[in-house]
């Protein structure tokens, strides 16, 4: 799940070396923090959060493929 979040972020921003994903298991979920250059954060999350909101979609059905559950937080 963290390189396939990777991988689709790194074609969403202008700087992809800043990109940081942190990954964590907590009560059976796996929580993805992801942090990104502050002038790229607009790109990540989109009008009215709507790119952010595509993102834990895909992320939880990649999640559901594998019999777990995915939380994105985009770090500020």
């Amino acid at each position: 799940m963290k390189e396939f979040l990777e991988f689709i972020t790194q074609h969403l921003v202008d700087r992809p070396d800043l990109i940081r994903i942190d990954q964590e298991e907590h009560e059976g979920r796996v929580i993805l923090r992801l942090e990104v250059g502050e002038e790229e954060r607009g790109k990540v999350i989109g009008k009215h959060g709507r790119t952010a909101q595509a993102l834990r979609t895909l992320l939880s059905a990649v999640a559901a493929r594998s019999g777990r559950r995915a939380v994105l937080e985009i770090v500020q």
